[in-house]
């Protein structure tokens, strides 16, 4: 166990950790980005680690920060999958079938084959008809087969 004075370890004398830092400050000065917020002018910028690590944008500006927290919010809004097909079936209580059509290149003929997928959607106001054009969104299992949830009506049924 190391005693508590500030002494430093064997091997890492004074010199030896000064070459380091100064090594470290030429190369973020060569970089370009300060490597320490000296002023408090330097700490207010979007570049300034301070604001880097605290993760929050810099006081007044829409910096660096702001942008990343936008582009993650982002991210993580556009996780799941939306979809657009028309009503087959409207039978059950506030649930509706959505027919989504995906066109795809045969891997051998290479024609392309359209394939239906049947989508078991959540309707809450169940004023759905067969025949509506609908957008469908993914979302958490509500039933056995139902994981998805209309989003809005497209287009409805003539």
């Amino acid at each position: 166990m190391p005693d508590e004075t500030n002494e430093p370890a064997p091997g890492e004398g004074a010199a030896e950790t000064a070459g380091t830092d100064e090594a470290a400050a030429r190369a973020a000065e060569e970089a370009g980005t300060p490597e320490e917020a000296g002023t408090p002018e330097e700490a207010g910028t979007p570049g300034a680690p301070a604001a880097r690590a605290a993760g929050t944008p810099a006081a007044g500006a829409g910096g660096a920060a702001e942008g990343a927290s936008e582009s993650a919010a982002g991210a993580r809004l556009n996780r799941r999958k939306v979809r657009e097909g028309l009503v087959l079936s409207v039978s059950m209580d506030k649930t509706a079938v959505v027919g989504v059509v995906d066109r795809v290149r045969h891997p051998r003929y290479v024609k392309t084959v359209q394939r239906t997928k049947r989508l078991y959607a959540h309707d809450e106001g169940n004023d759905l008809r067969v025949g509506d054009r609908v957008r469908v969104a993914e979302t958490r299992p509500l039933s056995k087969l139902k994981r998805w949830r209309v989003v809005e009506v497209l287009e409805r049924a003539k």
